[in-house]
């Protein structure tokens, strides 16, 4: 009898350009340590955008803006995905491109203040009543149809819950049996139920049971402290976006005509300012009462170039205003026009915008500091090369660009596998090299027969 190990059949995720990338690697004193947590090099770079996430932790970054300016290739986007790495995901981090404002459904500036108020976030702190505690008995009681018939409905439904200090026996409504249905509660699990609401959560199973041989891995909690009834703090996390969605949202009524509408209406519907400031207005008044704290978050422009005249001149205005999020852009060109004008401006964005932001350089990267990338990026992806192979890539990427050479790992491992080798030889990357030209090489050629190409 053969036996057979069986591979998980859970989602493995698809390793993108920046999975490698876990924060900005700096030290304790904040300077940039040569190799550290995804991030090679870009020493001067790192170091500033670890000034920023200080600056956003402590509150004193509202309303600003970061340029990231350097050529193509130099780390730019995987450095604001550190940034929002550092930050954690409490605080709000909404990436977009430039032309992503040119949407055929809704306004420009529609698209960026969406994304603005994406970026913003409130953490609503409430003191909830809870019932909290183990299951030890779950009794749906039945009774008969009211309705006729043979079925049976549940009237009601008694449940057990126990703590470290007591024990409780609650009649629930059925609503509430249906929700313990849907979280799959069972004796032995802790739960929590909202007096209020009657909303129930499943917070894992007791840990008496953690000696049981279970198939599945089970998250195992402690016993809760105290009594079964008690005042719970509750946090919730939401964005101005969500807030803006949830009162956005046309409440019509069930006659066909209205019914009709709503069919009609475009995908994307535009949130009035009116809406905004009213949600804004009840925002503020949270803040007052002490209910909720606002936490700005990152806005990453990339691209910033495709913006044109009208949504810089927005932007202005927006970073202005009182709640905004820190917004960092990031380009590679150099002079070139600002879009919807024939002004000349550095990175075509207007000298007025540049004047109030920050600017991080990237530099180019050394051979020694691609062969480090180069090397990550093939622990990555799970491949295996050999030190000629490592050598020749970062030569070559000296030459070309960082992305070429990363481009050119994964088809040379399959030349490699073509050949019965696991490990990625020189003589594999020279193949593919001589197959696929880079964009450098590709622009001198057509330099070189441009009488051969149509103009």
């Amino acid at each position: 009898m053969k036996i057979e190990e069986v591979k998980s059949s859970c989602k493995t995720q698809r390793i993108s350009a920046h999975t490698h990338i876990k924060g900005l690697g700096l030290n304790d004193s904040g300077y940039a340590i040569q190799f550290a947590a995804g991030l090679v090099g870009q020493d001067s770079a790192r170091e500033a955008a670890g000034l920023v996430v200080d600056l956003v932790k402590s509150k004193k970054m509202a309303g600003r803006a970061v340029l990231m300016a350097g050529p193509p290739g130099t780390g730019k986007t995987a450095i604001a995905l550190a940034i929002a790495q550092e930050l954690g995901n409490k605080v709000p981090f909404c990436p977009m491109v430039g032309s992503e404002v040119y949407s055929t459904e809704i306004k420009k500036t529609e698209v960026l203040m969406e994304n603005f108020r994406r970026a913003i976030g409130l953490r609503i702190k409430e003191t909830k009543e809870v019932y909290e505690g183990e299951v030890t008995e779950l009794t749906p009681v039945e009774t008969e149809n009211p309705m006729g018939g043979y079925g049976k409905t549940v009237s009601q439904v008694i449940i057990g819950l126990k703590t470290a200090k007591g024990t409780k026996q609650l009649k629930l409504d059925p609503s509430i049996y249906q929700s313990l249905q849907k979280e799959k509660v069972e004796t032995g699990d802790v739960i929590y139920i909202e007096a209020n609401s009657g909303a129930v959560k499943r917070q894992g199973r007791s840990d008496n049971y953690a000696t049981e041989f279970d198939l599945e891995a089970e998250e195992y909690v402690p016993l809760p402290k105290g009594e079964v009834h008690k005042k719970k703090e509750v946090v919730q996390d939401v964005t101005l976006h969500d807030l803006d969605v949830a009162n956005a949202k046309p409440q019509g009524g069930q006659d066909i005509m209205s019914m009709m509408g709503q069919l009609m209406k475009p995908k994307k519907t535009e949130i009035t300012d009116k809406l905004r400031k009213e949600v804004n207005k009840i925002v503020n008044q949270y803040i007052d009462q002490g209910i909720a704290e606002l936490v700005p978050g990152v806005l990453f422009i990339d691209e910033v170039h495709m913006l044109d005249i009208e949504t810089f001149t927005y932007l202005h205005r927006s970073l202005e205003s009182a709640i905004a999020p820190i917004v960092i852009f990031a380009t590679n060109r150099g002079q070139c026009t600002i879009r919807g004008t024939d002004v000349i401006a550095p990175h075509g964005i207007p000298l007025d915008l540049l004047d109030r932001l920050l600017i991080i350089r990237t530099l180019p990267y050394s051979t020694s500091e691609i062969e480090q990338i180069v090397k990550l990026r093939t622990v990555t992806e799970g491949l295996q090369i050999e030190d000629d192979a490592l050598t020749y890539l970062s030569e070559l990427g000296t030459r070309t660009t960082l992305r070429y050479v990363i481009q050119l790992l994964t088809p040379a491992s399959l030349s490699a596998k073509i050949d019965g080798r696991t490990a990625i030889k020189k003589e594999d990357v020279e193949e593919i090299a001589s197959l696929f030209i880079d964009a450098k090489s590709s622009a001198k050629i057509l330099t070189q027969n441009k009488d051969k190409f149509m103009m």
